[in-house]
């Protein structure tokens, strides 16, 4: 099972492996008080989705179908998969920066890797 949490939140033992799968780096969060395994960039949706989609709740759907899309391009598949190796291996938990977290390409990863 994938879980999702915020990259601002303290690991719990049970979070397994912890990625980061934001293309910016967190706003306000020192890298030595980082706590995550790895920083999976090529993962993220595009810049130009990312700005078009700005995380109004409303365009999540239309988000979600936009980025699976991307998501099957040769460098972003080849991210998704080693996000399934992990997943594969053990707890594994994705954290981004997002305020709302439960709309964001870390929920569309999330249920990716859970549901397929």
């Amino acid at each position: 099972m994938v879980r999702l949490k915020r990259a601002y939140v303290d690991p719990e033992p049970g979070d397994g492996t912890r990625v980061l799968v934001d293309r910016l780096w967190p706003r306000g969060l020192r890298k030595d008080a980082a706590h995550f395994d790895e920083w999976l960039k090529g993962v993220a949706p595009s810049d130009e989705l990312r700005q078009w989609y700005g995380h109004r709740p409303e365009a999540f759907d239309e988000f979600r179908e936009r980025y699976r899309h991307e998501l099957a391009e040769p460098d972003r598949a080849a991210a998704v998969e080693q996000l399934r190796t992990l997943a594969a291996a053990g707890p594994l938990t994705l954290l981004t920066a997002t305020k709302q977290a439960e709309i964001s390409q870390a929920a569309v990863l999330v249920d990716l890797l859970n549901h397929g």
